[in-house]
């Protein structure tokens, strides 16, 4: 991994701005992400700049979602669920039987 470093200052650089990524999400420092997006905006390569104006777009939504202790994984996950049963029965049967499956499983 140093070799890549050392050959390739946009693959350093995108790695650094990873891994202070990854520092903001596991420990929760919303705070520090608009300083985390200039960063990128400023000399990252063009994908990680990519990301970074997709995160500012909505900036108040991800900066929560990094700060607060709430998360909608629960929902999802039923979401989700209703979902792959809503595919899996199209065109094979009837609503009543996809509403009684989506009730009636945990």
């Amino acid at each position: 991994m140093l070799q890549v470093r050392l050959a390739c200052p946009d693959i350093t650089r995108a790695c650094d701005l990873a891994q202070a990524f990854a520092d903001l999400v596991r420990h929760r420092r919303g705070y520090l992400l608009l300083e985390w997006i200039r960063q990128a905006e400023q000399d990252a390569p063009k994908p990680m700049k990519g990301f970074a104006g997709f995160l500012r777009q909505d900036l108040d939504a991800v900066t929560a979602g990094l700060t607060l202790p709430w998360s909608s994984g629960v929902v999802e996950r039923h979401v989700n669920r209703v979902k792959t049963l809503k595919r899996a029965m199209y065109g094979r049967s009837s609503f009543e039987l996809l509403r009684t499956r989506i009730l009636t499983q945990p």
